[in-house]
């Protein structure tokens, strides 16, 4: 059976320890701020987790570009010529096009390498929740899975990856165009704290509104663990430079499991901090939870 790699991008959160754990690498995508171009790099090279978000504290304006054609044609020819097959996992289609760059550059090198296997998969999440589907993929591939049969798995159980959110406001998703003005206004009144999932679509919604951020991080847990179920796919949480409430958000989780019936002791949770271009769109502040479990049902709408 021919070995394949798994790329995932900027927008899974999976900085060099896991990446190196699980085997997987990823394509960048770039953010600029103040005239000055990053890449956007999951291990903070460049610029400082602290150093990022304080640029958005002071009010600067971060502007984010997906990974183009260009950088996917690079990245995949370099892997058909080592050998591989390549099974490439990319950001949500609702809130990046860098997939559509993903399938435009497997179109023009299979014209070029007919023998190659090039797998492209919009994964409808985002963040950590794209991360953990990657690092399934890459379980199934060290159980001996095929390209096809990873691919496969990874097509049916994409939505089962459940996201649960709590931006500390709602201002950077609303300038993005990630949410509504109707949202981004109920998320600005008297400490309201919006609840953002992931629809079946792969946009983010925000669905509930709490009075207070403990109250809303505990909201998160109970969403959490009514979605959750038992498999051997990690727990993510991903934060925005605010690691005290990252710690107690996980504490919150985890007892909210217990008290559900699961083993706790056997189930591993996956911290990272939310990258610059997810960072981009939510803000400093901003803690999201993702668990496999129920299927995504919830559509939005037109």
């Amino acid at each position: 059976m021919k070995k394949f790699v798994i790329l995932t991008d900027s927008c899974s959160e999976l900085p060099l320890d896991l990446r190196n754990e699980y085997d997987v690498d990823y394509v960048p995508m770039h953010f600029s701020c103040e005239d000055k171009d990053y890449i956007a790099d999951l291990d903070y090279k460049e610029i400082s987790v602290r150093d990022f978000y304080n640029l958005m504290r002071d009010g600067k304006r971060v502007i984010t570009a997906q990974a183009n054609t260009a950088q996917y044609l690079e990245v995949f020819e370099r892997y058909i010529n080592e050998g591989f097959d390549i099974l490439s996992i990319s950001c949500s289609s609702a809130l990046s096009a860098s997939v559509k760059a993903s399938y435009a550059a497997r179109d023009e090198l299979l014209a070029k390498y007919p023998e190659a296997k090039i797998i492209c998969i919009d994964s409808l999440v985002s963040s950590i929740g794209e991360g953990l589907l990657t690092i399934k993929a890459s379980m199934l591939r060290s159980e001996g899975k095929s390209i096809d049969e990873v691919a496969e798995w990874v097509e049916n159980n994409k939505l089962r990856f459940n996201q649960n959110g709590c931006p500390d406001k709602l201002t950077y998703l609303k300038q993005a165009g990630r949410v509504s003005a109707a949202s981004a206004f109920f998320g600005g009144l008297l400490n309201i704290k919006p609840i953002i999932i992931s629809d079946v679509k792969g946009r983010n919604v925000a669905v509930e509104k709490i009075k207070g951020k403990k109250a809303a991080l505990n909201r998160v847990a109970e969403l959490i663990a009514e979605e959750y179920e038992d498999s051997d796919i990690p727990l993510g949480i991903a934060h925005a430079d605010c690691e005290e409430e990252m710690k107690e958000l996980r504490t919150l989780m985890l007892d909210k499991l217990s008290a559900k019936g699961v083993d706790v002791s056997k189930v591993k949770v996956v911290i990272t901090y939310v990258g610059p271009i997810v960072g981009a769109s939510v803000g400093p502040g901003t803690l999201v939870a993702y668990c496999f479990g129920k299927e995504v049902t919830y559509d939005a709408g037109a």
